[in-house]
């Protein structure tokens, strides 16, 4: 069972709020508490991975399709961020030669032949890491790369919705989930289908992925700098490129990971 599983949360509150501003921010903050109060152990141990794979000079990739694509910028090359991040894009498959009408379709989530071909997009070596986020963890674009880093013996972190993945089937043809996949699971703790606010006339509005995503993400952030901090070792940290000198030390920082980094 992979770590962060035992410890998920139940079921979202989501009942009748009324409809607004504050309506979203009151069960909105309730499940990014609830991702603090029980994803601790979970992103300490993600942490871990990542701090070990920078320790050894590797890198952490960071992947995600749709709008988990925001989680993997969370990550990666932005101020106050890890250097040693690099984000896996679709879109890097359009320059290595597939049709931009086929990356760019709306099922391609479902393509079993994106793993395979986006995993070659990168340089890719023994000492890196992964982290995957998908909230429903079951489409082929999701689940074949989790499946392949595997394969191949790379520690695998995912970020995901176990309230959803849970509910619904896999799409990939392995019958696997990215849940099932991974080493350390962390909970976003949203409720199936992702949207917090009922509408009256049926359905639900205002999604909270986003949100608790970019909360993983700094605590991830956060934790790694610190154990590394913990071992005696200077955190190769982003400083952003809008301050005098930002720049130029993000070059200096950025050739260490020559090639491997976007």
């Amino acid at each position: 069972m992979p770590v962060g599983v035992p410890g998920a949360a139940g079921a979202s509150a989501t009942g009748q709020f009324g409809f607004g501003k504050a309506q979203f921010w009151q069960v909105a903050s309730g499940i990014l508490d609830r991702v603090v109060e029980t994803q601790s152990e979970a992103i300490h141990q993600a942490a871990r991975i990542f701090a070990d794979a920078i320790d050894r000079g590797g890198v952490v990739h960071a992947y995600g399709t749709g709008h988990s694509k925001a989680f993997a910028m969370e990550l990666a090359n932005r101020a106050g961020g890890l250097v040693p991040i690099n984000r896996l894009d679709s879109v890097d498959l359009i320059l290595a030669g597939w049709p931009a009408e086929q990356v760019l379709r709306p099922d391609f989530e479902l393509d079993p032949e994106v793993a395979p071909a986006l995993l070659g997009c990168y340089q890719i070596e023994s000492d890196d890491a992964f982290i995957i986020a998908s909230n429903s963890g079951v489409n082929p674009s999701i689940v074949g790369v989790a499946l392949r880093v595997k394969e191949q013996n790379h520690p695998l972190v995912a970020v995901t919705s176990l309230e959803h993945t849970r509910q619904v089937p896999s799409l990939d043809s392995s019958g696997k989930k990215l849940y099932e996949v991974a080493d350390v699971v962390i909970d976003n703790c949203g409720p199936l289908g992702d949207a917090l606010l009922e509408l009256a006339g049926g359905g639900k509005a205002c999604s909270i992925s986003s949100l608790s995503g970019a909360l993983i993400g700094q605590m991830l952030t956060a934790e790694t700098i610190g154990i590394l901090l913990e071992r005696g070792h200077q955190p190769p940290v982003l400083i952003s490129a809008n301050v005098p000198g930002g720049r130029e030390a993000d070059e200096k920082l950025r050739k260490q990971y020559a090639g491997r980094i976007r």
